[in-house]
């Protein structure tokens, strides 16, 4: 399963001032799906009505989920708050974005859960 470090915003109810994480995302096969601290996410095509570009599978919100950009501004420009942090990345995002340390005011540091990727398996496919 691919992986890779994601910036992840959360859009439905906050649009581009919701709750954000970066940290290591895992990819489906297809790479349709993407799962990340106990969600799982699915492309929205571009249908997104909220600023989303994919939409969590048990809720329906719509999440922004992008690469990490090398100057550090992952926020939307007219966006605000902090950005919470996996702590296990912080050295390879300080390398990717050539920062030595973390703003505080910019960031927090947190535990990013697994996810249970079985679970979502078992949701998508259940019968109707």
């Amino acid at each position: 399963m691919k992986s890779e470090l994601k910036y992840i915003e959360l859009k439905s109810g906050f649009g581009d001032s919701g709750p954000a994480w970066i940290g290591v995302a895992e990819f489906s096969k297809s790479g349709r799906t993407v799962y990340f601290n106990g969600k799982a996410f699915k492309n929205m095509n571009a249908m997104g009505v909220e600023g989303g570009n994919h939409y969590d599978i048990e809720t329906g919100d719509e999440y922004w989920i992008s690469g990490i950009k090398k100057n550090g501004t992952d926020r939307h420009w007219a966006g605000g708050g902090k950005i919470m942090i996996d702590r296990n990345v912080v050295d390879q995002y300080l390398n990717l974005v050539n920062f030595n340390t973390l703003e505080k005011k910019r960031f927090e540091l947190t535990d990013i859960l697994a996810t249970d990727k079985q679970k979502f398996a078992d949701i998508e496919n259940r019968k109707m």
